[in-house]
């Protein structure tokens, strides 16, 4: 879908019915034309509405975040709980002190390693700095410095922090182009910046500093590896993604997963560490070996419990640490779940199997695979993310790929799963979310 100015402008029944949301096209325009849009974006903003705008990770939804009423009208247009922290946009490093306490040596070599660019770092807030929707009421602020031009300039432009979630209705999954925002948020904001697609495709890793520790709140498009290189001691928050199965990562990172065993360092009760070299197995959210091990895959269903560990540990807070730690995101509007195993043939002939007995109920199926298994499949849908050798691609394309489910219709969807390692844990963090913490594992 081709959108700019000059096309007719788009509205809702949504937050702004006297209103239309305006879509300002940057690609092929001329140069000063851009510009003089970026200002007029920036003025939006600067007047307390919501623009949405392109960044490195995905579209963000932007609003003057000193600006209660500003904030306010990101939840509205959104859908979204109040009490989910919003992260913070700046421009420029100078913007960082009028935000932020006095920070550590190692908070300064992460900015230098990896700002601009997709790392969010929550330090505490100075008081008053920002409206305490922002912050929903913790003593911390989440910051980062987007590496896209457009955003960096919009943001300069408008002469305020910019608090930005990803631009799209809560629960769906994340815009990475603009027709994304205009479909869930038309006649809901002001208007759309249209940079064209975006590039990491995921969200930004989030990162809180315990002294000389870094504590991940949030996957994203740096890695686990990436920050282990400033040669700091690097831990995983156990909500990362508390299904998962066979995730395999270096001994130093905290991590939920399987086989648990308690760290003696752990800061918080929602940490555990996970062993190397240990006989595979299947455990619940609370870290239980499952019993079931020898029964059809069927009954492999990994689920949180509502009273779990993961769960009560996350939920008795006043609000989540970090965006994406408390609510189920990204998900498409038919039913998906994971299958995991470690014979890619089984798993693959499972899934069939599934989508076979599924469309005798008369299911729309759909399955999200890889490109080398991508032929094995017979399905009303059938949607590529890339080749599993190159995970950079499936972060990329995941959200694209979970919208087209909901373009088609689908309604029931089987999704592979890929290895939680680089980018991977991201990846795999969004589509446990997606599917609602349902995974299947096929012995």
């Amino acid at each position: 879908m081709k959108i700019n100015n000059k096309d007719p402008q788009y509205s809702g029944s949504g937050l702004l019915p006297e209103e239309r949301t305006k879509v300002w096209q940057l690609q092929g325009t001329e140069p000063a034309l851009a510009e003089q849009w970026i200002h007029e974006a920036a003025l939006c903003l600067a007047e307390g509405k919501t623009v949405a705008f392109p960044t490195e990770t995905v579209y963000g939804l932007g609003a003057d975040a000193t600006s209660t009423e500003a904030v306010e009208s990101i939840f509205m247009a959104k859908g979204r709980p109040s009490d989910n922290p919003l992260i913070v946009h700046i421009a420029h490093r100078e913007q960082l002190d009028d935000l932020v306490q006095p920070y550590n040596e190692l908070a300064r070599r992460l900015m230098e390693r990896f700002w601009p660019g997709p790392l969010t770092l929550v330090l505490p807030a100075r008081s008053g700095a920002v409206s305490p929707r922002v912050t929903a009421g913790l003593s911390t602020v989440a910051v980062r410095m987007p590496d896209h031009e457009v955003a960096l300039r919009l943001i300069a432009a408008s002469g305020k922090p910019i608090a930005a979630p990803s631009a799209n209705r809560s629960g769906r999954p994340s815009p990475t182009r603009a027709e994304h925002v205009v479909t869930d948020l038309a006649g809901r904001i002001a208007g759309v910046v249209d940079g064209g697609s975006t590039g990491v495709g995921v969200e930004s890793t989030v990162v809180e500093l315990d002294g000389d520790r870094i504590h991940v709140l949030r996957p994203g498009g740096v890695t686990l590896d990436m920050l282990a290189e400033l040669g700091a001691p690097v831990t995983v928050d156990r909500a990362v993604d508390p299904t998962l199965v066979g995730a395999e990562v270096a001994p130093n990172y905290i991590h939920a997963g399987k086989e648990i065993i308690p760290r003696e360092s752990a800061a918080a009760e929602n940490e555990t560490v996970i062993s190397i070299g240990f006989e595979k197995k299947i455990v619940n959210v609370n870290g239980t070996d499952i019993e079931q091990l020898q029964q059809p895959p069927q009954q492999l269903v990994v689920e949180p419990a509502k009273d779990s560990q993961v769960t009560s540990s996350v939920a008795e807070a006043v609000a989540p640490r970090s965006p994406g730690m408390k609510y189920a995101h990204y998900a498409p509007q038919g039913t998906m779940y994971l299958v995991q195993g470690d014979d890619d043939t089984a798993v693959s002939a499972y899934i069939q199997a599934d989508l076979d007995d599924a469309k005798q109920r008369g299911e729309k199926t759909g399955v999200l695979t890889f490109r080398e298994h991508a032929a094995r499949y017979r399905a009303d849908v059938v949607v590529e993310l890339g080749s599993l050798q190159q995970l950079e691609q499936a972060a990329q394309l995941l959200y694209d790929a979970l919208r087209r489910f909901d373009e088609a219709g689908a309604t029931y969807i089987a999704a592979e799963t890929c290895p939680a390692e680089g980018i991977g844990l991201a990846v795999m963090n969004r589509l446990v979310k997606a599917a609602g913490h349902r995974l299947v594992r096929v012995p």
